[in-house]
Formats: structure tokens, sequence, C-alpha cells
């Protein structure tokens, strides 16, 4: 997002800290503490962080079936992400348009219509309202004044990429593929089909930290030496190197990507045709607000972020590969270290958090060396709430 002079008024005469963002690296600070902490500033990020853009809800191999439906709380909003008849991946709110009945409240396959548990209205998994029992009195289903074409379900708009289902819960954000034009671009060469691994392949992460926290130790190398120092010690500090995409994806590549080997020395397949940069290279990106990509030559994985709260993140972990068979023993192999790897992370998230409970913290500064993905990342934050707080 291009930050314009009147979003920068803005930004001084409603938060003068937010402005203190914007500044060059080796001058800003970080977003205020609030921002982590008060529930207030949560909801505000709900609408001017979330509910904008395009944020990461889940993958579509959660519903890999017809009829899969899975219900999210997400940001206190109930969804329903459901496989059709058609096989499309779509996102509903979970409620009946008659009295807003929660319709969904496990994991099922639809066997025919979703059913209200209240009054039995009935929707097909296209979101069509296809029943209305008794509405106009025992014995009549259907009633003049009450016109089911206008009466589906209310869908979110979504789209699906790298597997990831995006939803934009305004419904007004630009096109997904014009919004993430330019790291669609960076990886044109990792357009081809992704085979989620299975059960063995996908993990939760419960962490007692704000998501923004999650999102900003992802951006970053920096802290490779001392908190991953079984992955430093092939896979260096210097070996890394910084991205920023457009102002709205940031993150980091390393040089010296190893594969994984069995006791055979086989590998995962790799994915098709690509340059011989990544024989041995891999990038890590973030893409705002709260979805985690990182490619290789023989894998891939996805992290979706799911905040309950200012104080507690989920962090959704699924590994794809590039054949539809893999070796089981490598798979969990690979799963096993992925999970180390993100655990070794938990630790300095929840510290950063306790930390944002002390007064005397302005938001911190950065390494205008080291920090530069970390500070595009409150860069574009600070822009999106002072655009929200301007519109308001």
């Amino acid at each position: 997002m291009t930050v314009t002079p009147a979003m920068e008024v803005a930004m001084t005469v409603l938060d003068p800290l937010l402005a203190d963002v914007q500044k060059p690296t080796a001058q800003a600070r970080g977003l205020p503490n609030a921002h982590y902490t008060d529930p207030a500033k949560f909801i505000e990020e709900r609408d001017a962080l979330f509910g904008a853009g395009w944020a990461g809800l889940a993958v579509a191999a959660d519903v890999p079936e017809i009829g899969d439906a899975v219900p999210i709380n997400f940001l206190d909003i109930p969804l329903l992400l459901i496989r059709g008849r058609d096989s499309q991946v779509r996102v509903f709110q979970n409620i009946c348009r008659h009295r807003g009945m929660i319709l969904v409240d496990a994991p099922r396959k639809i066997e025919g219509a979703i059913r209200c548990p209240y009054h039995s209205w009935c929707y097909s998994t296209q979101g069509q309202l296809v029943a209305t029992p008794h509405v106009g009195g025992p014995g009549f289903n259907s009633h003049k004044d009450v016109d089911r074409s206008t009466l589906g379900l209310i869908e979110v708009r979504s789209h699906v990429w790298r597997d990831v289902v995006w939803i934009n819960l305004s419904g007004d954000a630009p096109a997904f593929e014009e919004a993430m034009s330019g790291v669609i671009a960076r990886w044109a060469e990792f357009e081809q089909p992704l085979y989620h691994g299975g059960a063995d392949s996908r993990f939760t992460l419960t962490v007692n930290g704000n998501w923004k926290l999650a999102i900003e130790n992802y951006c970053e190398s920096y802290h490779l030496p001392w908190v991953h120092p079984g992955l430093n010690s092939y896979s260096r500090l210097e070996d890394h190197y910084n991205i920023e995409i457009d102002g709205l994806t940031s993150g980091q590549g390393t040089l010296v990507y190893r594969q994984l080997t069995d006791e055979a020395g086989t590998t995962f397949a790799d994915f098709k045709n690509l340059d011989s940069k990544w024989d041995a290279g891999a990038e890590y990106l973030s893409i705002y607000p709260n979805v985690l990509l990182g490619v290789h030559r023989d894998h891939a994985f996805a992290i979706i972020l799911r905040p309950n709260g200012p104080n507690q993140t989920e962090e959704f972990v699924h590994l794809y590969y590039a054949t539809p068979e893999t070796s089981d023993t490598l798979r969990q192999k690979n799963s096993e270290q992925w999970k180390m790897v993100f655990e070794e992370d938990i630790f300095v998230v929840e510290g950063m958090q306790r930390g944002r409970r002390a007064p005397g913290f302005d938001g911190g500064r950065f390494s205008p060396a080291m920090d530069g993905p970390t500070h595009c990342f409150h860069k574009w934050a600070a822009s999106r709430l002072a655009l929200h707080r301007a519109q308001a």
C-alpha cells in the first residue's frame, strides 16, 4: 500500500505513534504495546488488517472430498468451509438466514443438505436455500413473503492459491491476482500441483502471544544463531537475505537449503523445471496479515495464523509435495523436523508478548541491516490502521 500525504496527516493527527512507525528503519519505532494487549485494538485490527484485504482462513485440504464441511471461528466470526457438489471450495457465514442459528457445530460430511437444527431450514452445499418446512403454517412449506432465492447462505468472498483458502471479509478488496501480483510473479515457477502430505503432514501449535509477533519473528533470519542453533549450523545467518515485495509481503531466503534424505540417500521428488537457483535455495514469506509460506525444490509449507484474541494464536501448519506418492519415513521425518524448528520460536513469541506489558517499552527499534522485513510489516499495519481511521 502506498502511503499518501493525506494518510500521513491522518496518522499524525489520530495517533502520533503510528507516524513514528513509518519513519526510515533506522529511526522508526515499532507498533505500541496496546496493539498487542488491548482487546479494543484487536477489534480495530480485525477490520483494518484482516477484513479489508485477503486473509488466510484454512487450506483446501481441510475439505478434500465433496460434502466435507468444517466450521471455523475466525476472529469471533462463525464461518463454514465446505466443498460443494460441484467440487468447488466455498466459505459461508455459518448461520441460518432465519434466526441466525449456527448450522454446523463440528466437522462432518454433508450427505444431503445443510439443515438448521432449530427450524430445519435447509441449504445446498452451494448455499441456496432449498427447504423451509412449515414456514407458511403447519403443512405449508412456502409463503408468498418468503423468497428463497434471496435467502441463501451469506457467502464470503474467497480464493484458493497454494492450497490456502484466502477470504476477503469486506468483499471490496482488489481481485486476489491483482492484490498478490508481486508474490505470484516471484514464485511463478512454483505454479504447479501441490499434494498435501496427509495426516502426518499437518500439526497445530498454540502460542500464548499476539499473532503479529509470530509474523514479525518469521519475517527475519536475525534470530537464527540463538533460537535455531541446529538449523544455523548449516544454514547460517550470513547465508540468508531479506525480501520485501510491494510493501505487502516480506521475509527471508537462504542460499544453502539442504534436502532431507533417508538411510538409502533417497530424497523427495523435485518440482519440475525449476531454475538452478533453487537447487540450494529456499524462501520464506509472510503474506500479510496472517499466512506464512515456504518453498523449496522438493516441498512447500503453509502456516495459517488464527488469533484467539490479542494474547493467543493458533498456528495451523501444512506440508506439501510435488507428487502424491511420498516416502512415509521421509515425510514423517520432514514433519518432525519442521515442528521442532517452529516450536523453537514459541518461547520468543511468548517472551515478547510478556514484554509488551512493560509500560516503558515504546515499540522498540529495528536494526537497519537485519530488521527491514519486520519493519515492512509494521509499516503495512500502521498504514492500514491509518486508512481505516481516516475512513471511519
